[in-house]
């Protein structure tokens, strides 16, 4: 029983406005770099559909999800554990290397963004250590942490977002978009297999709902709130093809570009860059999000509470790797995306709905059963 504590500590619990805001403001970050212009690639101007398809996917899902943490008192995973006991470290150490995986890719478009937006000379191959100092800290603490980092992901991502939207709309031609469902069915739903890395969403937010004491109302603030972060997305997405049109495919990192027509920047200099470096500050937390989970899922696992040892060891890990990774980063995009990306419709978007399956343990009926 100890080791089930760990994760439904005080440290891990998250309230349903919390996680509201997560879906709303931290969750769209990763998909304003490298997914328009993927998307681009392999639809043209009906980029919206594939994305809109995926986020109809993940409602369902996320709907699911707070479904099933709805039909009890008790927490998604103290449920987990009444009814498996000491197996339960089994899904804990499953979706431990799950999110080790799914980490892989957000960390290597982290790591060529930065150097890409950050550096004017060649940077030394340490450059990028600094993400896994922030990294280690932030796996040392609980879940809660990020419930208060979504907090202020409201103004870290909603003022550079509506700012630079704003800044792009004057060299914007919406008329690229036309004509609607112009490409072909199976380009569409290639876009779709390809870009199923970038938008498997509900995921990231099964162990935010899984420490949810669920209260009525829950479930319609986090669907409002990840259906915001949708409407965000598409218009960023809309946005970006009509001031790059066949260009875009080429135009990596995309919201570090949306805005460099703004004419009043030739005047006064990239001051669009005070709204990226806002941004860039979102998606370190959410790039750091599935590290913390293999930590604290790691240590649910093996019934630890030392998340600094897990942390360091964990982090210490994958900044050696990222030197390998980013030698080989067009095959391990390939690689995962293409090959891989089975991993994140089974893993991450099928497997999860078991826990529908779990019985209530209703206050009521365990003490009627006493």
């Amino acid at each position: 029983m100890a080791a089930h504590n760990i994760l439904t500590s005080k440290n891990n619990v998250v309230c349903g406005r919390q996680i509201a805001l997560a879906a709303a403001f931290l969750l769209p970050a990763a998909k304003l770099l490298e997914a328009p212009s993927l998307l681009a690639k392999y639809t043209a101007g009906d980029l919206l559909l594939p994305a809109l398809l995926h986020f109809v996917l993940q409602a369902a899902l996320l709907f699911a999800l707070l479904y099933a943490a709805s039909r009890s008192e008790k927490t998604l995973f103290e449920r987990l554990h009444l009814r498996f006991g000491k197996w339960s470290a089994v899904f804990y150490a499953f979706y431990a290397l799950y999110f080790l995986f799914a980490v892989i890719l957000p960390l290597l478009d982290l790591e060529k963004f930065t150097y890409a937006a950050f550096f004017d000379t060649s940077p030394t191959v340490f450059s990028f250590a600094f993400f896994f100092l922030f990294s280690s800290f932030l796996c040392t603490k609980g879940l809660k942490t990020l419930g208060r980092a979504a907090d202020l992901c409201v103004f870290l991502y909603l003022i550079p977002f509506l700012t630079l939207i704003g800044m792009a709309f004057s060299a914007a031609d919406f008329s690229h978009l036309l004509p609607l469902f112009g490409e072909t069915f199976g380009n569409t739903m290639y876009a779709f297999k390809y870009t199923m890395p970038h938008f498997s969403d509900a995921i990231l937010l099964l162990p935010l709902i899984g420490n949810l004491k669920y209260e009525k109302g829950d479930s319609v603030k986090i669907l409002s709130g990840y259906g915001a972060g949708a409407l965000g997305t598409l218009l960023f997405l809309a946005t970006f093809y009509s001031v790059y049109s066949a260009i875009a495919p080429r135009e990596h990192y995309a919201f570090l570009k949306i805005a460099e027509y703004f004419p009043a920047l030739d005047i006064i200099g990239r001051f669009d860059l005070l709204f990226i470096y806002m941004l860039t500050i979102v998606l370190l937390i959410y790039t750091a999000m599935p590290l913390q989970y293999v930590t604290d899922f790691t240590c649910q696992a093996i019934g630890i509470r030392r998340r600094v040892i897990v942390s360091a060891l964990l982090n210490f890990a994958l900044a050696i790797l990222l030197l390998f990774f980013n030698k080989y980063y067009n095959a391990f995009y390939a690689l995962i995306s293409g090959k891989l990306s089975i991993v994140f419709w089974l893993v991450a978007d099928m497997v999860p709905l078991f826990l529908l399956l779990l019985p209530k343990f209703d206050t009521k009926k365990e003490k009627a059963d006493a």
